[in-house]
């Protein structure tokens, strides 16, 4: 059974820091690119961040520069750091995991960030 399981999102200050984890099991993790997406309401679902299977990160222009992606393998974990936060990140982040070759995708059940003004 795969499970991908967020936490880390909360309530803060414009200008704060957060941290995303994303815990993934029952997948073989190091072969998967695993990404972060977000929806705010009344939005569609959009890419935040994608690090790749080869360590490879990608981000949506709107929040380069602010947030980072990384992942360890040995911990099945995707991280996202998010710093100089705005009220416009305010969403429901999800945990995404890929594998492309094989048509896999799974999603965690998400966590809410929101950022005050």
């Amino acid at each position: 059974q795969v499970q991908l399981v967020e936490s880390g999102g909360g309530l803060v200050q414009a200008g704060g820091s957060l941290r995303l984890s994303c815990a993934a099991s029952g997948i073989s993790f190091s072969r998967y690119d695993m990404g972060w997406f977000r929806q705010a309401p009344g939005k569609q679902r959009e890419l935040v961040a994608i690090i790749t299977s080869g360590d490879t990160p990608n981000y949506a222009d709107s929040v380069k520069g602010r947030f980072t992606i990384s992942r360890d393998n040995a911990k099945n974990t995707v991280y996202l750091q998010m710093n100089s936060l705005k009220p416009e990140d305010t969403a429901v982040y999800y945990c995404n995991a890929r594998r492309v070759a094989l048509g896999l995708v799974y999603w965690g059940q998400g966590t809410q960030v929101t950022v005050s003004s």
